[in-house]
């Protein structure tokens, strides 16, 4: 009988490491790449427009017909897919948008828009001269106000000022590129954590057991940020959304090792209460609100493992007997 809960224990771990999984993937795909995605196709189309208003101020232009046929082919390949994946499996509902190619799209979309900038009207010119400028200002980064200045120096038509706007338009899109860019990267890494949390976890507990300690630790661990969301309304990024539970399963079984070890005779840092109520006891209501708190408190999981880094760490006395 106790075998077979053994087991029952170990398939329901596992269960919860695949439906984890499951709201990981529909979390990277469905609820962080999605609505950047749909942004995405917005700034495509409102392109493909001025592209089309643009075509029928000059229509004998050859050369401006060509450059704006060139921008729609581009435009047609970031719309069709070719460059950003889109999929939509419709007997599932589960998206697929992969985000290391979100950033590449932004780029080649941000490369046709300053193409756009280069065929515009003297009265759109004006108007790009003066988000520019704003921007600019509403940044207030080191150089922005020198630059915002030397924009409204010279005419919206001057060369010095059309070239001097196709400057500063590719330093916007490079900084938000670059701030696009860093965000997806710490969500890959918090998303790579995770993953690798969750085989780490079936592992364990297909070695060790412990289910109990690791589905209260991913309890605190989810308590976390909602409580934490509640009280300052804070932003929480999704990194560490997808990230906690995990973590606060790890640190709730880690926790409870440590503390047996603290609690153990020979070292005496903690009472025996934790001794009978720690790593060979999960379920007692004791160690199981030991492992809620743990995966609640990150610091409370830091700091006892510093403790115990230091009683390691720690010379022993030559003047105590061996």
């Amino acid at each position: 009988m106790w075998g077979a809960m053994v087991r029952d224990e170990r398939w329901m771990l596992a269960l919860v490491c695949v439906c984890y999984l499951t709201v990981v993937y529909i979390t990277s795909r469905g609820l962080i790449a999605a609505p950047r995605f749909r942004l995405l196709e917005t700034r495509i189309r409102d392109c493909r427009t001025r592209a089309a208003v643009l075509a029928g101020t000059e229509p004998g232009d050859s050369g401006r017909a060509a450059s704006l046929a060139a921008l729609s082919s581009r435009l047609d390949e970031l719309e069709l897919g070719r460059t950003v994946v889109w999929r939509l499996v419709r007997g599932s509902w589960v998206v697929a948008i992969p985000l290391s190619k979100l950033a590449a799209a932004w780029r080649a979309l941000h490369s046709a828009e300053r193409r756009l900038l280069q065929l515009e009207t003297p009265v759109e010119r004006a108007a790009s001269v003066e988000s520019a400028r704003l921007a600019l200002l509403a940044a207030q980064r080191p150089g922005d106000a020198d630059l915002a200045a030397r924009l409204a120096a010279h005419p919206p038509e001057s060369p010095q000022t059309q070239a001097l706007l196709l400057a500063v338009t590719e330093l916007l899109h490079q900084r938000e590129d670059s701030e696009a860019e860093h965000e997806y990267e710490q969500q890959r890494i918090a998303l790579w954590l995770a993953l690798t949390g969750l085989g780490v976890l079936l592992l364990v507990g297909l070695a060790l057991g412990h289910t109990t300690t690791m589905l209260l630790g991913a309890l605190g661990g989810f308590l976390s940020p909602v409580i934490g969301a509640m009280r300052s309304q804070r932003h929480s990024s999704w990194g560490v959304l997808v990230l906690a539970p995990v973590g606060g399963a790890l640190a709730a079984t880690g926790g409870l090792l440590l503390i047996r070890m603290l609690a153990d005779p020979q070292l005496g840092v903690l009472g025996e209460v934790f001794l009978e109520n720690s790593w060979n006891a999960p379920d007692r209501p004791v160690a199981m609100a030991t492992a809620l708190l743990f995966g609640f408190s990150g610091n409370l999981f830091s700091r006892l493992a510093l403790t115990a880094t230091g009683q390691i760490a720690t010379p022993p006395d030559p003047a105590q007997p061996q």
